[in-house]
């Protein structure tokens, strides 16, 4: 038997759901909306879902809309059926059903963040602490320590001391043999970087040494350093080094299959900040690229580095990237669709609703507060007094009569100029809803067990 669906809706968005689920033709699965007797979808609560909704159900699965606040398990306990939250938006329900109506699991990856502290002589122990400790929440898996050249490094000991007495793991990246030696006689776990020449260095330490051609660019030399390492019984990583744009980058990306063909089961390492520091482009893209080559050649490390401005979300763009490869990997599917926050500037469907849609729910509004959405021809307001569109905010605001109110005006106007962001850039806008820069910037967690809190709409008097 085909599963049993129950959508659950409101007044206004009852017509829609009904054409889009119909539009949707013979589907693995039998349909039932019901209209759980409020306006707005997204304004039903647990308690009204309890008290209007019939029993028993005879469904398989009830399905409230994204925006709902309630708790799922308690209702689902209640109910005698598994209730789920679906899309924000109905224009996204045919894909979520498509995917059982299960979010895509981003929980896992398989590679490793290493994050350069690259001025770490010249901070305090206490503020590599905190340095550190914003680089594990945003992802990093390892703490690097940057040696600068000829700058003394007096505290090394004690700052990688600190650090693993924090719970950290620890790295110490130099290329001053003394330092490298003192880190890894201080507990460090890694050491960056050591060749065929210098991998005495890490011999009688515990820790793990990343190995670099020497001279730059020779894989002979890397393969006899990692021959070396297993004959001294090290364990070890190999990076043959990424070059930037137009001083070696073919050869380098070379470099590293043919390193995967003569050292098929090594671990390696990708240091990604040749790339995203020195090209002057958004580094998300640049990321995605890099990792999604890492997830073909089996490149289980990466070497993250933040010093431009530009960069300063690195290390989320990195975690976010390495969660859709993997995703994308264990499917065996083209790394799109996932939803991984690498899509900062531009949405893949930035207008949720047509013109026409929009224009069928302003037709239905009775009161007199301003509703605003995005569609392919522009801005959207209305309310019960009228319908405008225009592509820019400030042509709207003669037509929507709130000169007298100035809270209202404020309200709208930084409403408006936020609509106004996303339609230029193709981004999804959803009125009180910040705009959704994935990686980019952080979004404020909700608990969407509970109702929203009242939120800035300010409201035109009726």
């Amino acid at each position: 038997m085909s599963e049993r669906l129950l959508f659950l809706t409101g007044r206004l968005a009852y017509p829609r759901l009904e054409r889009l689920l119909r539009s949707m033709g013979e589907t693995s699965f039998s349909w039932e909306i019901r209209d759980i007797g409020v306006k707005v979808a997204a304004l039903m609560t647990e308690a009204i879902i309890m008290g209007r909704l019939p029993r028993p159900i005879s469904a398989d699965r009830i399905i409230l809309p994204g925006r709902c606040r309630a708790d799922l398990a308690r209702l689902s306990a209640a109910l005698g059926a598994p209730v789920v939250r679906g899309p924000d938006e109905l224009s996204d329900l045919p894909a979520f059903l498509g995917r059982g109506g299960e979010a895509p699991d981003l929980s896992r990856y398989d590679i490793r963040i290493f994050s350069e502290i690259v001025d770490a002589p010249m901070l305090s122990i206490e503020a590599l602490l905190v340095r550190a400790e914003a680089m594990r929440r945003a992802g990093a898996d390892v703490i690097d320590i940057g040696g600068l050249p000829d700058t003394a490094f007096p505290h090394l000991e004690d700052c990688v001391r600190a650090l693993k007495a924090a719970g950290h793991r620890v790295s110490v990246d130099s290329a001053d043999r003394s330092e490298l030696a003192r880190g890894g006689g201080a507990g460090a776990d890694f050491l960056l970087s050591l060749d065929e020449g210098s991998l005495d260095i890490a011999q009688g330490s515990q820790a793990t040494p990343i190995l670099v051609p020497a001279p730059h660019g020779d894989v002979d030399s890397l393969v006899r350093a990692a021959k070396e390492a297993e004959r001294r019984g090290l364990s070890f990583i190999v990076d043959p080094i990424l070059d930037p744009i137009h001083f070696g980058l073919a050869a380098s990306l070379a470099r590293y299959m043919e390193t995967r063909r003569r050292l098929p089961h090594v671990e390696m390492m990708m240091g990604t900040g040749n790339l995203t520091e020195l090209t002057e482009a958004d580094s998300g893209g640049v990321t995605a690229i890099l990792l999604g080559l890492c997830s073909e050649l089996g490149i289980r490390n990466v070497l993250t580095v933040q010093v431009s401005p530009h960069t300063r979300r690195t290390i989320e763009e990195h975690d976010a990237a390495r969660r859709l490869m993997f995703a994308a990997a264990a499917d065996n599917a083209l790394p799109k669709g996932y939803g991984a926050g690498l899509l900062q500037l531009h949405d893949r469907a930035p207008y949720p609703s047509t013109s026409r849609e929009i224009a069928e729910t302003a037709a239905e509004v009775r009161d007199a507060n301003f509703r605003i959405a995005t569609a392919e021809d522009g801005i959207h307001v209305f309310n019960r007094a009228g319908h405008h569109v225009a592509r820019d905010a400030f042509s709207l605001f003669p037509k929507l009569g709130v000169e007298a109110d100035g809270a209202h005006a404020f309200y709208l106007g930084a409403e408006l100029a936020k609509a106004e962001t996303a339609f230029s850039l193709g981004k999804r806008y959803a009125q009180d809803d910040p705009l959704d820069w994935g990686c980019g910037a952080d979004r404020p967690e909700e608990d969407k067990n509970r109702l929203r809190e009242a939120g800035h709409t300010l409201r035109a008097k009726a």
